[in-house]
């Protein structure tokens, strides 16, 4: 038995946010687990540029690194994982990781970039908790070694 999956179902489905964004850096697939990490329906996103979840402080270094992207048609984030901080549409900050990919016309120009993404937030304070936790044992530890 043969199944034919849609693209486009596929994206949807996927439970971490997939964003591609044009040469211009806006936003052209924005799937629904996108929606539901930031907030922004996919009528509000598609159009807009990806300011609307890089946060302030960082644009100018994100769109640099984009638009060398799309002048090379490279990124070194297509097999690492990128961690930053990200705000959603209520203004909420948030931790995310995420892999970058490229897509190339037929005339092998770059035509797009995408992006997926998947909400660290929880984690990340989980781990700040458990690093900050271990500083404290340490000190802890530290005075009773010099009290002994």
């Amino acid at each position: 038995m043969s199944t034919t999956i849609d693209r486009a179902t596929l994206v949807d489905a996927m439970g971490d946010a997939v964003i591609v964004s044009d040469v211009q850096g806006r936003v052209v697939v924005w799937n629904d687990a996108a929606e539901r990490i930031f907030g922004w329906t996919a009528a509000e996103a598609t159009g807009q540029r990806m300011d609307m979840i890089v946060p302030e402080r960082l644009r100018k270094r994100h769109w640099d690194g984009y638009d060398k992207s799309m002048q090379t048609g490279e990124t070194k984030y297509a097999h690492d994982v990128l961690r930053v901080p990200a705000v959603d549409k209520a203004g909420r900050a948030m931790s995310i990781a995420f892999t970058v990919f490229m897509l190339f016309g037929p005339d092998g120009k770059v035509s797009a970039c995408g992006s997926v993404i998947r909400d660290e937030t929880e984690r990340f304070s989980q781990d700040r908790e458990l690093r900050k936790r271990i500083v404290e044992l340490e000190a802890q530890l530290a005075a009773k070694g010099a009290s002994a």
